[in-house]
């Protein structure tokens, strides 16, 4: 790897609230290399989201803003730009062109009303000398890139047209149309299924690999940190708690934080069953074997339309499901979105017709 693309020094964040200033990011240090992927981990409130506001210049002002420290990013004339220096109009330069930026929720980031072609095509335009021609043609070679199927004729969707995973492969061609050398990714599969978020990053990787791109991938996930990180950043309350290599924070963690985050993995079959009281099996022995048992359960959508609202399809949205439920028991349902777990839920509820035995 070359020298570092982006330098963080002594970066403090601080909020406004009611008894004045309090820093929210302290005195965070670290360094990007060319084609690196750097994770910044912690639990929820640590600072790593407000990190990469910071980077991007986005905090929301007055109420946030940079107190000390510098952001720098070496051009392409290996010249030094301090980020934290520049004013709005000069970082719009440098935003998205630059360094981009994927967020968690591609439903706030991408605009409802307006498709994803026009998104993209001005997106490209605004950074680039391109015609609107060419910008369409770039834009359909973005969604290709990141493996959206029938890439032309989704510049004519919308938003909510999409699922959870093709929205978020619309915002990282977005942020990679432009080929930034930085990409910063927020918790981007979050909000996504296993299986689709182990796509979403296997793209990042394929994507990183051809464009040479460094990308900041900001997570609570220490399985996706094993996955995808060369070097990693812990964070809690504000502060860098240690800085590694990904072999040596998973191998040999220092700070005790660290082995906490580590130790919270859950581990299949690694669990022990609770020890139950002699009360607690007197009180189980009165009680019958099932509190609920579910026996072909089909639950079925009618689709209609036409002029006289005919039905024209069926939605089988659970099929020939039977399990059972002993007491003091925990079921867990598990499944990829639109598999039936909300629907087979809401026939235990009597929430949805149903066809069974409940």
């Amino acid at each position: 790897m070359a020298g570092p693309v982006l330098e963080i020094s002594g970066l403090t964040v601080s909020v406004r609230g009611e008894d004045g200033e309090r820093p929210v990011v302290s005195e965070l240090s670290f360094s990007l290399s060319r084609g690196e992927t750097l994770c910044i981990a912690g639990e929820s409130g640590s600072g790593k989201s407000m990190t990469a506001l910071a980077i991007m210049q986005l905090l929301p002002q007055p109420a946030a803003r940079i107190s000390s420290g510098t952001i720098r990013l070496r051009d392409i004339d290996r010249r030094d730009i301090d980020l934290a220096g520049l004013d709005e109009r000069q970082m719009r330069r440098i935003r998205g062109d630059r360094i981009a930026m994927i967020f968690q929720e591609p439903m706030t980031s991408l605009n409802p009303v307006l498709s994803i072609g026009r998104q993209l095509v001005e997106s490209i335009e605004a950074h680039t000398g391109l015609s609107r021609a060419e910008a369409r043609r770039r834009a359909i070679e973005a969604l290709k890139a990141v493996r959206i199927p029938e890439a032309e004729s989704r510049l004519k969707q919308f938003p909510h047209e999409l699922s959870g995973g093709m929205r978020q492969r619309v915002m990282i061609a977005m942020a990679l149309a432009l080929k930034p050398d930085v990409l910063i990714a927020d918790e981007p599969t979050t909000a996504l299924d296993v299986t689709v978020q182990g796509e979403v990053l296997e793209l990042l990787r394929d994507l990183q690999r051809e464009h040479g791109t460094s990308i900041i991938l900001i997570t609570h996930d220490m399985g996706v940190v094993a996955e995808m990180a060369d070097r990693v950043v812990i964070m809690r309350h504000g502060r860098m708690v240690e800085q590694g290599t990904a072999a040596d924070i998973f191998a040999r963690p220092q700070a005790d934080y660290t082995r906490e985050l580590l130790a919270a993995v859950p581990r299949i079959g690694t669990g022990v069953g609770r020890q139950k009281s002699a009360e607690q099996k007197s009180v189980e022995a009165e009680m019958p074997a099932s509190v609920a048992v579910v026996n072909d359960l089909h639950v079925h959508f009618d689709l209609r339309g036409g002029f006289f609202g005919q039905v024209n399809r069926r939605v089988h949205a659970v099929e020939g499901v039977s399990f059972s439920i002993a007491p003091h028991e925990t079921l867990a349902l598990v499944g990829e979105s639109g598999c039936g777990k909300s629907t087979t839920a809401k026939a235990l509820a009597g929430l949805v017709p149903y066809h069974g035995d409940i």
